[in-house]
Formats: structure tokens, sequence, C-alpha cells
């Protein structure tokens, strides 16, 4: 996702300051500056290296390469490029960060959309049963061990610490 190539994509020149919401059905590359939301879905955007976006952000694929603050929700793909400086959390179903981007806030990666007719997954509360073949530890030796940690198979001469 470079610069968009089709004859179908607008683009937002380094002198270019846009306050509010920005919406399309068009890919759009971003070099301004752009404060609000951008909402393009079905569509991708890539901010610049001279870009500066303080938004919220919905596109079926973005790519960043400048300056960002806010989320983002890609349907599809979101990419930090190596010049990359990303404040805020992502919510995308395939994720790459470059070497060298820099990035602050946490990733939620979506599955996708069930299919119809597929078989529908179910959660239960009840943790799994964790069964082990080591003895169990005794006196000053044993510890209690919960949430991921305690879902973890125990295998013999390994030791699950949790921090």
């Amino acid at each position: 996702m470079e610069t968009p190539r089709t004859p179908e994509f607008a683009h937002i020149g380094k002198s270019v300051i846009i306050k509010g919401e920005l919406s399309g059905s068009e890919d759009l590359y971003v070099d301004g500056v752009v404060e609000g939301t951008i909402e393009l879905q079905g569509n991708n955007l890539v901010i610049g290296p001279n870009g500066h976006v303080r938004a919220r952000i919905n596109a079926k694929g973005v790519v960043v390469q400048g300056k960002l603050e806010g989320d983002i929700r890609a349907s599809e793909r979101a990419e930090l490029r190596k010049s990359a400086v990303a404040v805020g959390d992502i919510y995308t179903q395939r994720i790459a960060i470059e070497d060298g981007a820099s990035f602050k806030g946490k990733v939620d990666i979506q599955r996708e959309a069930a299919k119809p007719g597929s078989p529908a997954v179910t959660k239960t509360d009840a943790p799994p049963e964790v069964k082990s073949t080591t003895p169990p530890a005794s006196g000053a030796a044993a510890a209690k061990v919960s949430g991921a940690a305690a879902a973890m198979p125990a295998v013999s001469g390994t030791t699950v610490t949790k921090y």
C-alpha cells in the first residue's frame, strides 16, 4: 500500500491542514495535517512521511509512514513503516510493524467475520483442565499459579513464572 497508483485516489499535500470529519469512497494519501476523524470504509489510507494525523481512523487498510496520534480500525491490514511514530490502539485482522517504527498503544487482532454455514465457536467460562505428569510440590516449594500460566500444561523440569 504505497502511494495509491489507481486513478481513483485523493492526495492531501504538505501545506494542507484539515480539521473535522474526513470521509470518502476512494484511497487517500495524506502528507499534510489532519485532525478529527477519517472514515474510508472499503478504501485505503496512507499517511506519508510528512503527514501529521491526530484522528480516529476507520479504513480497509492503513499504512503509517509519518506521525499518528489516534486509534486505527483497519478491516484488513495496518502497517507501520520504519519512519512511523504512532500513539494509539490498533484493531485489525493483519498487522506489520517494521523495525525502527515507534508505537505506543495496544494491538487487537480481529478474526475474520464468520462465514455462513461454518460451525459457531462458543466460549465457556470454565477454565481448561490442566493435567500434569509431575508430582505435586509440597512445603515451601509449592506456589499458586493463576491466570494464563495456570492454563499451560506442566512439563517436567520447567518452571512457570508469572510476571
